[in-house]
């Protein structure tokens, strides 16, 4: 019997017709569930996923990560060809490889981004309904990015965080916020260490309370420090959010680097 692997995999989906990414008891139709089912079908083993981040129902991905374990001994970069034959055309693997053992994508120091955009115009467009949040009112795009930036830094963000985060600490720390108009879009850029529970689409719905006139980007300092989910804006919908890429700052241990200190299970969980 051949030895077990670790395999990696750089997932990329239209959240559409899925209930989020992690797999649920009571709930069928995940990402997680068809990549389970996916790779038992290539491989006849029965795994467990463990996905990087838990996107929500209705919520998009060019690059999720994913890893699994595996005694196939189908060649790690072979997996995505392999499992694209098999996965519905809304879920593709972009990339997969091989990894150590130990590699846990939620241990380590990683930078993520997501963007979430808006449609800002008079009228809805049929073709953009699943991929963006249509917003009528006239937005100030200088003032949501005003107000953004005092986003910026580590900061604890129980306001902008769902009620239901099982989280252990609510700091985290954002690098970077843009807000831009690319034609008939608004598009929010959000990149961080790691987010909580609704935390993009939070910041989504404040920021363009903001742009409309309902407040003032100085008012952002007020919501963090109150540390209430009441201060902040309402939760943007899902279907305008997108994980667009998650990077691991500390590069990605190869096959056979089990030698490098295995990182606590306590280690950076995002």
């Amino acid at each position: 019997m051949s030895e077990k692997r670790r395999i990696m995999l750089v997932v990329s989906y239209d959240g559409t017709a899925y209930k989020g990414w992690a797999l649920q008891t009571s709930t069928h139709n995940t990402i997680e569930e068809m990549l389970n089912r996916a790779i038992h079908g290539l491989t006849g083993e029965t795994v467990q996923v463990i996905g990087a981040s838990r996107t929500d129902s209705g919520v998009h991905a060019y690059g999720n990560i994913a890893v699994f374990d595996t005694q196939s001994s189908i060649p790690g970069d072979r997996f995505s060809y392999a499992l694209n034959h098999i996965l519905p055309e809304d879920i593709r693997i972009v990339e997969s490889r091989e990894v150590a053992l130990f590699f846990h994508p939620r241990h380590c120091d990683t930078e993520k981004t997501y963007e979430y955009r808006v449609l800002n115009s008079k009228a809805a467009v049929p073709v953009k309904r699943l991929y963006t949040y249509h917003f009528n009112m006239e937005l100030d795009v200088e003032k949501m990015q005003e107000a953004g930036n005092y986003l910026v830094g580590e900061h604890d963000f129980t306001s902008f965080c769902n009620v239901e985060s099982q989280a252990l600490s609510h700091i985290r720390t954002i690098k970077d916020v843009k807000v831009e108009r690319r034609g008939d879009e608004v598009v929010i850029s959000v990149t961080g260490n790691g987010f909580l529970y609704n935390m993009v689409r939070i910041i989504a719905g404040t920021l363009l309370q903001i742009g409309r006139g309902k407040g003032e980007p100085p008012d952002i300092e007020r919501m963090l420090e109150a540390k209430n989910r009441s201060a902040a804006g309402p939760t943007a919908p899902p279907q305008g959010l997108f994980l667009m890429e998650y990077k691991f700052l500390e590069g990605i241990p190869e096959p056979g680097q089990d030698s490098i200190e295995k990182p606590s299970e306590n280690a950076n969980i995002c």
